[in-house]
């Protein structure tokens, strides 16, 4: 079994284009599936009357999901030859065998919650991932919110990559999360069995992830598995019900670019003004929390005029 499935022969970059057609887009093939599920949604809310989406919010959650497949596409095969290039250096390479997508799959969540957790705990990483945060109402519209920079922290990955798994392997594997990640996102399903609420983040733990309580901030960063915050300590159940969106919350709701760059806007902004080395790092990697509480004490602090 060792035999076959390591020391696999090197990709030839000249046959890239069949690692692309044999690396199928679930994103693509999905998208009509998950809108028409989410228009379902949306008018089963406007029947029953229930808060569950806003117009503009909602028509900037599908101009940032359009933009998202738009990149996806445009950056997929630059991702692909640097993948490709990867597996190559690799002695321990791994044959294109799809039950190893189970162990990526694993492996590949487990990064995928440091990712995530990094991604609350640093501005500047923070800003790849406000985007998805922004919408004050939980709705499976809020699944298109992906940022637009998010394919920045690929870099999280690279372990994955090092381990030698396939790259068909690989990009099925990143769609098929992606895709996981879409049903979460409703308050339509309550919770679910308790052994299912214990390994998989349901729609319950992952609205935890999406409230603006302090009890709920920075809590259940698991994309798949739950179990990642439970072992790591961020675990939290759904108790009340969660307010939704961040501590100050955007406006101009409906346009992508302003959604998708409003906080490297402030980065920028804030760095720009900060005295020193230590505080210009601060705002550029310091935890979102604390810099918008501090530049709330500053926004609070009186007026001091000098004679």
């Amino acid at each position: 079994m060792g035999e076959s499935l390591v020391g696999a022969a090197p990709i030839s970059i000249d046959h890239i284009w069949m690692i692309e057609q044999g690396a199928p887009n679930l994103i693509l093939w999905a998208a009509p599936i998950m809108f028409l599920l989410t228009a379902i949604e949306m008018v089963v809310t406007y029947v029953q009357e229930n808060p569950f989406y806003e117009k503009w919010e909602t028509v900037g959650s599908v101009l940032v999901g359009l933009g998202s497949v738009v990149i996806g596409l445009v950056i997929k095969l630059g991702l692909l030859y640097g993948l490709v290039w990867l597996y190559n250096q690799l002695p321990w390479r791994m044959a294109l065998q799809w039950w190893t997508l189970i162990p990526c799959y694993i492996i590949f969540d487990f990064f995928s919650y440091w990712a995530h957790r990094i991604s609350h705990e640093q501005r500047f990483w923070w800003a790849t991932h406000v985007v998805h945060h922004s919408g004050e109402h939980y709705n499976l519209s809020v699944s298109f919110r992906l940022s637009w920079i998010q394919y920045l922290k690929t870099i999280f990955f690279l372990p994955v990559g090092l381990i030698g798994f396939h790259p068909i392997i690989f990009f099925t594997t990143n769609q098929l999360a992606v895709l996981f990640q879409f049903w979460v996102h409703t308050e339509y399903i309550k919770k679910m069995p308790r052994w299912v609420e214990f390994v998989f983040a349901t729609p319950s733990n992952h609205r935890v992830h999406h409230g603006s309580q302090e009890k709920y901030i920075d809590k259940n960063f698991g994309a798949t598995f739950i179990f990642w915050d439970r072992l790591f300590g961020t675990y939290q159940p759904e108790e009340e019900r969660p307010i939704y969106g961040i501590t100050t919350n955007i406006d101009q709701k409906a346009n992508p670019f302003h959604i998708n760059f409003h906080e490297l806007k402030d980065i920028i902004h804030d760095v720009k003004r900060a005295k020193g080395f230590r505080r210009k790092w601060f705002y550029l990697f310091g935890s979102p929390v604390e810099v918008a509480r501090q530049k709330q004490q500053l926004a609070n602090q009186p007026l001091v005029i000098s004679d």
